[in-house]
């Protein structure tokens, strides 16, 4: 699956929004922040995909060649994994320093496993008569 442009949460207030607002949910070699989009303004832009914003700081992963290749490495997980997002939710990835040193399908796992927890449950389905 492709990474949009619309899929990119690139303003600053979209990100504050996330962090102060959002639920965390800890991966250990990576902090996922999540929040639904909730107004009209925000679901225009693009209602069914997920937007996502990666970050890792120097004191938390290294220096700019191990940011980026954490940072690389967390949108490769989900460009592969979006699918497991629900439909109009932001993301912020927060790296730390395994993401850099961890198997890319571990980094899936720890990914699959976090989005199973934002997922809403679904309804039990209705037996037949």
């Amino acid at each position: 699956m492709r990474f949009r442009p619309e899929q990119h949460l690139r303003r600053q207030s979209d990100i504050r929004v996330v962090r102060e607002q959002g639920r965390r949910v800890d991966c250990r070699a990576f902090t996922v922040w999540w929040k639904r989009r909730d107004t009209i303004a925000d679901l225009a832009a693009a209602p069914d995909l997920p937007r996502v914003c990666v970050v890792a700081s120097t004191a938390a992963v290294g220096n700019a060649v191990r940011r980026n290749r954490a940072k690389r490495r967390l949108r490769e997980t989900f460009r592969h994994h979006q699918h497991l997002v629900p439909p109009g939710c932001d993301l912020m990835l927060v790296a730390r320093a395994a993401a850099q040193h961890l198997p890319i399908t571990e980094l899936a796992k720890k990914f699959s496993d976090a989005c199973a927890l934002i997922a809403p449950p679904r309804p039990p389905a209705s037996p037949s008569a």
